[in-house]
């Protein structure tokens, strides 16, 4: 008797569940505001480049959670109602209508949402102030492709829209949107936490594959912009062809795989929504590529679609982040309910009326399917569906309504509200649901966090473990982690490695973000600011390679302390030395042949001023300034012509003598005793000449070098007219040349002295010595040029010495016997002068 009553309950039990129910009149309900609705109860369209004509598009299949959603929005509407607190005394309607996840097709009950009250046409007015359309707001649609379209309608008619899911930045735009809300974050605080989330683990050498769609391209577009930002390289960026009945989409869906196994890339970024992502999956499995590490957001992880695919698990490790969304008290009981009381004749005749009060025949609702489910069939995404960003988009029109309207927690006033007039208090007022407070931001979003899911698989079953959270940063509870790689440790994906400090990033291969790390030359440091260059140091400064600070230069020049200083000024005591002596010599032998010969008391003054010459050498020690560089070349040049200007008049007196014996008598005079200290005043007074020339058109200036010397700054002098420098210098030159051809081919009788001998040699030496001086002095920048200068100066005046004065000292003091009228007589005995006084 049992078995035949057992199967008599299970036969009725099948009966109900065959007889369809009246779930699809559930989305219509009269009110004195009415609110629509934009859910997707169904997917897949028929194609839609086959139609030809503006026909109605039909979805093939029902989509369960685009129902759950919109049940979502009927359970506010009926809390509220029931509600003595909120809206007291208002009836809230609603009018429900699918969009297939359609544009064009969201956009046919958009249309409807805008007709006027109680009519089936759009006025066209040029004032809408006063335009009451159907509905007071609208609750969704779902993805951004769909409030992109829908937006622009209702914002010129400034009528809130308040979204569920479309998360794309474009949407923030509170200028080309402004009546439009979302209750969820958007794209660009979700692709900040998957970067945090990459950074955390270390991986910079991904993959991103999204929709080709708003969604998609959006989240990918912001994904690419701070990725590379944060010192994340995307090996590979793709994107899945939205209709996936394309033969070339299967091809298309090959190469990306294709292409990221080729990359050898272990992370990949999703970006899709369930279908798109379900073909990539499939594809990624039947391809046999290997395992990877996805990052995921909601748009699929939560979906039975990607989860149900055959091998899933195959895949690899799936991560991502899911709205952080709360639970909606009492929602599992009240679908519970209401899917008993659909199959109730006299709840379903009530709905019906209540169908024809709202004109139903204007539009159906296109859920047919729904009353062909059970609720065993949305049991399953009870759990996990999404409902709290419908439940408070719902509420937040209510409360603006509630605030619009002027209403108390006792009683609502009966007056007419506009549609544009609620959104003054949608922007400026939190509200409170289920005792968590709300407000839409600057930008009319919510932000309420992601928590971070991990795929965890056990004997087959699929979990969703949460193992972190990111609000303003990201937490990760990394131990709950169970990477599917071999060896179950946590997979690297690196294009570089960290570059140590004084490192920069050097670009290699294809991808740009791709690098070595090389190190800093001289004289550039690091800098945590930009770790792609190497910045320079300022001109005073320098810094070691590999250095991440620069560090003042020392100032360079010839020191008085240093070891070649030294030696250069016991150089110049020695040449002082025998310069004195040979001065002191020639005083106390001033009346002899030899002296009297040699220039008499004008050898004094030449030997004074090679003294001085010798001296001026401390001028080229010490720390340099402009108007000792502006020095150190007059009184060289000063020094060097009071000597010449001695050899001038004792090389004219032996031309006079040796070349022009007959006018000697007559002109010897001018070049001899007391008349010869005018010529020397006059070679002096030109030099003078020459020198006020040379400050004039530009003496030498304090120079400080930053590239000679790598550490430090070279202070040195610099020309700044060559011209003026020759002018000063080539006085001297050719009152030289001058004496060199008088002397050079003088020649004495025998047993006579050469007194024109030393004065070529002389003369030849300084020539010898200012050919290098020049072609050192003129390229040399580094502190061996005031060594240079120093040089030139003990050279010249040791080269005069050497061959003009010395000779004479050896016959003074070691062949008296020499020094006789006789030998050092020249053709003409005295001058005429003498003679007679």
């Amino acid at each position: 008797i049992m078995v035949p009553g057992l199967l008599l309950c299970l036969s009725f039990a099948y009966a109900a569940a065959l007889k369809p129910t009246c779930l699809s009149a559930q989305f219509r309900s009269p009110g004195d505001y009415i609110i629509g609705g934009l859910f997707p109860f169904g997917m897949d369209t028929v194609n839609l480049t086959a139609r030809s004509e503006p026909t109605l598009v039909v979805c093939e299949r029902l989509f369960v959670d685009g129902l759950i959603w919109a049940l979502g929005m009927k359970f506010a509407i009926d809390q509220i109602n029931n509600s003595t607190s909120l809206l007291p005394g208002v009836k809230l309607g609603y009018d429900t209508y699918d969009t297939c996840f359609e544009p064009m097709v969201a956009l046919q009950p958009s249309l409807l949402f805008l007709t006027r009250n109680g009519t089936t046409g759009i006025g066209v007015l040029c004032n809408y102030t006063d335009y009451q359309p159907r509905v007071t707001a609208v609750i969704g649609p779902h993805k951004s492709d769909l409030c992109l379209a829908t937006a622009k309608l209702f914002s010129f008619f400034l009528i809130p829209q308040v979204s569920y899911g479309a998360s794309s930045e474009k949407l923030s735009n509170t200028e080309l949107y402004p009546s439009f809300y979302r209750t969820v974050s958007s794209d660009k605080n979700l692709v900040e936490a998957v970067v945090l989330l990459l950074n955390r683990f270390g991986w910079n050498w991904v993959a991103t594959v999204g929709s080709d769609d708003e969604y998609g391209r959006g989240a990918q577009g912001l994904f690419l912009s701070i990725a590379g930002n944060r010192s994340i390289c995307v090996a590979f960026e793709g994107l899945i062809p939205t209709d996936l009945a394309d033969p070339k989409a299967k091809d298309q869906l090959e190469d990306t795989i294709k292409l990221i196994n080729k990359t050898k890339v272990n992370i990949i970024v999703l970006f899709a929504f369930s279908r798109p992502a379900q073909a990539l999956l499939e594809h990624s499995i039947s391809m046999g590529l290997t395992k990877k590490v996805w990052i995921g957001t909601e748009a699929w992880m939560l979906s039975d679609i990607a989860a149900s695919i055959p091998n899933i698990q195959s895949i690899g490790t799936v991560l991502g982040f899911i709205m952080k969304a709360g639970t909606v008290p009492g929602f599992q009981k009240y679908v519970a309910d209401l899917f008993t009381s659909v199959q109730q004749d006299k709840f379903c005749q009530k709905s019906r009326e209540f169908n024809r009060l709202m004109n139903s025949d204007t539009l159906d609702t296109h859920c047919k399917q729904c009353d062909h489910i059970s609720l065993h069939d949305v049991s399953s995404k009870l759990s996990h569906s999404q409902i709290q960003p419908v439940y408070v988009a719902v509420y937040s029109v209510a409360y603006a309504l509630h605030r619009a309207l002027g209403c108390t927690h006792q009683v609502c006033p009966k007056a007419s509200v506009r549609s544009w007039q609620l959104l003054h208090f949608m922007n400026t007022l939190p509200f409170k649901v289920n005792g968590r407070s709300f407000r839409f931001d600057q930008r009319h979003g919510t932000n309420t966090g992601y928590k971070l899911i991990f795929w965890s698989w056990k004997n087959g079953t699929l979990t969703y473990l949460p193992v972190g959270d990111y609000e303003e940063s990201l937490y990760i509870n990394k131990s709950q982690i169970q990477f599917h790689t071999a060896d179950q440790k946590e997979p690297t994906s690196e294009c570089f490695r960290h570059c140590k400090p004084g490192q920069f990033r050097q670009i290699k291969g294809f991808h740009l973000c791709c690098y070595d790390c090389t190190d800093c030359p001289e004289n550039t440091f690091w800098s945590t600011k930009d770790s792609s260059t190497c910045t320079p140091c300022l001109e005073h400064q320098w810094s070691p390679a590999r250095s991440t600070q620069c560090y003042d230069r020392s100032e360079r020049y010839l020191f008085w302390n240093e070891p070649l200083t030294i030696a250069l000024l016991t150089l110049m005591s020695i040449t002082v030395s025998l310069t004195c002596l040979t001065a002191v010599l020639f005083l106390k032998n001033l009346e002899t042949p030899l002296v009297q010969a040699s220039g008499g008391k004008l050898n004094l003054f030449a030997l004074f001023t090679l003294v001085l010459l010798c001296l001026s050498c401390c001028l080229y020690i010490g720390k340099p300034s402009n108007n000792l560089c502006m020095i150190q070349q007059i009184v060289y040049a000063l020094c060097l012509n009071g000597c010449f200007s001695t050899f001038f008049i004792k090389s004219l007196e032996i031309t006079l003598v040796t070349e022009f014996p007959r006018c000697a008598p007559t002109f010897l005079h001018w070049v001899t005793q007391r008349r010869a200290w005018l010529l020397v005043a006059l070679c002096l007074l030109t030099e003078c000449l020459f020198c006020f020339c040379y400050l004039h058109l530009g003496p030498d200036y304090l120079l400080s070098d930053h590239k000679s010397l790598p550490t430090e700054v070279l202070l040195v002098c610099n020309t700044e007219s060559w011209f003026a420098f020759a002018l000063m210098h080539g006085y001297n030159g050719c009152l030289a040349f001058v004496c060199f051809l008088c002397t050079f081919m003088v020649q004495t009788f025998g047993k006579k002295y050469n007194i024109a001998r030393g004065i070529t040699f002389a003369i030849l030496i300084y020539f010898i010595i200012w050919i290098f001086f020049i072609a050192i002095f003129a390229t040399l920048k580094t502190v061996l040029r005031p060594v240079t200068q120093i040089g030139t100066i003990l050279t010249t005046t040791l080269g005069i010495l050497g061959t003009y004065y010395i000779p004479k000292c050896y016959i003074i003091l070691f062949k008296p016997d020499l020094n006789t009228v006789d030998y050092f007589q020249n053709s003409i005995k005295e001058e005429p002068e003498e003679d007679s006084q």
